[in-house]
């Protein structure tokens, strides 16, 4: 299997961002207004994606998140898994990595996760989904707020009509998405703010989609006009019935954060490194 360490890789990352700056930045600047994004493709030589993908954890190996709300595999614990995710996970946290992200999206100050919270792997299988929801607005300990999402996407020959796709909802739940398709060795970055609705549609194919995710956060947030938020989800526009159970949820979900400021219990979405 690949050997190669996080330096290694975000030198590389850097070079394709560096190359598609200038179109990456018209992107993220035409977009931002609403929900800001751009995606590069063709990230790292295709050898690297694939010893990525091959050292996937089988879904036994993840954790099951199941709801009305998502439905998809995760894990954060990087130690029990092939040490390249460990690596291509952190190399989006190298500073040079993080230097050329804030320049792309004109942002200081932004600082990576090494808790890893609510980042990690992710895969989803057949009718796995992610319903319509804004991301918790802070991190795992309420100081920093979440200002970008960063999603790399490893798995070979994922056709357009497979599903499992990132969709941005820049008008809102009444009106169309926008889809960013999550093809094979494809980097998509996006803004997170109390506007920034996205979800996944749901997989149609017998194989799973797999992604390696990282957050930035920032002691500002992304629009001056932010506030506290906790993960809210959607239904679906033709989702109705579960749309109301949703907001009925979140409202709840909300109701007890104003209580427990950091919730009632530790969120288990993260990476607990040995002292």
């Amino acid at each position: 299997m690949l050997n190669i360490t996080r330096k290694e890789l975000s030198i590389l990352i850097c070079k394709r961002l560096e190359e598609e700056k200038e179109v990456s930045i018209n992107k993220f600047n035409q977009s931002k207004d609403k929900i800001g994004y751009f995606f590069v493709d063709d990230l790292l030589p295709k050898h690297i994606v694939d010893a990525i993908y091959q050292s996937f954890p089988k879904t036994n190996n993840m954790i099951l998140r199941k709801s009305l709300r998502e439905y998809k595999y995760i894990a954060a614990q990087m130690d029990n898994y092939h040490p390249i995710l460990e690596e291509v996970i952190y190399a989006f946290q190298e500073p040079n990595v993080v230097k050329i992200v804030s320049e792309i999206c004109d942002l200081d100050d932004i600082h990576p996760d090494e808790n890893l919270y609510a980042g990690g792997l992710s895969s989803m299988g057949h009718k796995n989904f992610l319903n319509p929801h804004l991301d918790n607005s802070h991190d795992k300990d309420r100081n920093m707020w979440r200002v970008l999402n960063l999603l790399f996407y490893v798995t070979p020959d994922w056709k357009d009509e497979n599903g499992g796709h990132l969709e941005v909802w820049p008008d809102g739940m009444n009106n169309p998405q926008t889809t960013i398709y999550s093809r094979y060795n494809r980097l998509a970055i996006m803004a997170t703010h109390d506007q920034s609705w996205h979800s996944v549609c749901p997989v149609n194919a017998d194989k799973a989609r797999s992604c390696v995710s990282n957050y930035y956060f920032s002691s500002k947030p992304f629009r001056e006009t932010d506030s506290f938020h906790v993960t809210k989800f959607r239904g679906r526009p033709e989702e109705i019935v579960k749309d109301q159970i949703l907001k009925v949820d979140a409202a709840i979900r909300s109701g007890v954060r104003k209580v427990f400021k950091k919730g009632v219990r530790e969120n288990p979405h993260v990476y607990k490194k040995e002292e």
